[in-house]
């Protein structure tokens, strides 16, 4: 029987083969493309009216990360940043700076400005992200239902780069048996109970909602009953693919595209109890987290590159193009805190520290907004196109990138 099978397979085969040589074929996608073109200050729409020095802070942070790697070791994972001994005079000159005229000074005569494009295309999509504050207990009781897991042990995660150089930036993750690396749990079956009785439980929440998208934020602050609070921060992932549940209401009808945004889809959910575990599910990646230690989360959560986060200044890039550490000027727009007003210009330096599973190419940002009300108002709603320049020390060689 199965070589029966096997045979009309092949004749099938052949059939779609076939009608697809008959019919027109749609031009293939370019690859994604990292490509730079070399401008001045002055090209850049704003640069003048920031206060520079908010993004020397972030910068100095990023700096600080540095010391803990050798001269010679990558600035990361893209080959742009080149080494970071190429970083080390420009961070120990940003140590002295201080004053946003300063800052300025400091950022035009260290690096040169080029804008980012993927291949010819400039502009990509930025959206927000913000650090959610969730009510939880050490111990789950019949308010604390929804648990909030540890790293399990037998969870390996590969770095594929170090295999097939073209795999940089790639990763993937699952547990060996029996010699094979195998997938690891989905969301489903550690929802349905796959990790249940191993005391991976760092904490318990009173909702799954809020548990959910703060699996998609990677970090966020636990309130106890006590009045104390504790940050959380990622740990690791399963491994499977990050799926926007947005897509999949846009499928029921319960929005349009244009209609799609975090305080939507909340509401849905929220309203829609007996779907929406469905629906969560249909993402099957699942985050792992942690606690930050006392007096290691004072300035903020910590992003990819190990660093507190500076709201309105740190952006998540996607590092198989753009380094950690890199400044960026961002031209873009953001919305108001105010659902009732319109959209707000985003012409701000930024520095890259962070990055996500959706963070998926050349020109596309996440922008860290902080914590609280006000920051997960703007970030829920941010879905803007935009464009940026990549601010490179000078004399840095980016020859591969250039038009």
């Amino acid at each position: 029987m199965r070589a029966v099978i096997r045979r009309w397979a092949w004749a099938l085969a052949a059939v779609a083969i076939l009608v697809q040589g008959c019919a027109p074929q749609p031009e293939p996608e370019e690859p994604d493309r990292l490509v730079l073109r070399p401008v001045s200050f002055q090209d850049l729409p704003g640069w003048e009216a920031d206060d520079h020095s908010a993004a020397l802070r972030a910068l100095k942070r990023s700096c600080a990360a540095l010391n803990e790697h050798p001269d010679d070791a990558p600035l990361d994972i893209a080959p742009l940043g080149g080494r970071v001994g190429a970083w080390r005079a420009v961070c120990a000159d940003a140590a002295g700076v201080e004053g946003a005229a300063q800052a300025r000074a400091f950022f035009e005569s260290r690096f040169a400005p080029y804008e980012a494009r993927n291949n010819n295309q400039p502009e990509g999509l930025f959206t927000g992200y913000f650090e959610p504050e969730l009510r939880g207990a050490l111990r789950a009781d019949g308010r604390y239902r929804v648990p909030l897991y540890g790293r399990p042990q037998d969870l390996v995660s590969v770095d594929l780069g170090l295999f097939r150089s073209k795999l940089a930036g790639e990763r993937i993750a699952g547990r060996v048996a029996g010699g094979a690396l195998e997938p690891y749990a989905t969301r489903a079956e550690i929802d349905t109970g796959a990790l249940a009785q191993q005391g991976l439980e760092l904490a318990w929440i009173d909702d799954p909602i809020d548990a959910f998208f703060l699996h998609i934020q990677g970090s966020g602050r636990i309130a106890f009953e006590d009045g104390t609070t504790r940050r959380i921060a990622y740990a690791g992932t399963n491994g499977h693919s990050y799926f926007a549940i947005g897509r999949r209401l846009v499928a029921l009808g319960a929005f349009t595209p244009e209609e799609v945004t975090m305080p939507a889809i909340r509401d849905w959910l929220a309203a829609n109890p007996g779907q929406a575990p469905e629906v969560m599910r249909e993402n099957a990646s699942y985050v792992f987290f942690r606690w930050l230690e006392e007096g290691q989360g004072a300035d903020g959560p910590v992003g990819a590159q190990g660093v507190p986060l500076t709201a309105g200044r740190s952006l998540a890039v996607d590092r198989r193009f753009v380094p950690l550490t890199v400044p960026i000027w961002l031209d873009g727009a953001a919305p108001d805190p105010d659902p009732a007003k319109g959209d707000r210009p985003l012409r701000r330096l930024m520095v890259a520290q962070d990055t996500g599973g959706a963070i998926r190419g050349p020109v596309r940002g996440d922008v860290y907004w902080g914590t609280g009300d006000e920051a997960g108002a703007i970030a829920g709603r941010m879905k803007h196109r935009g464009r940026y320049w990549l601010l490179l020390p000078r004399g840095l060689d980016v020859t591969a990138h250039l038009d």
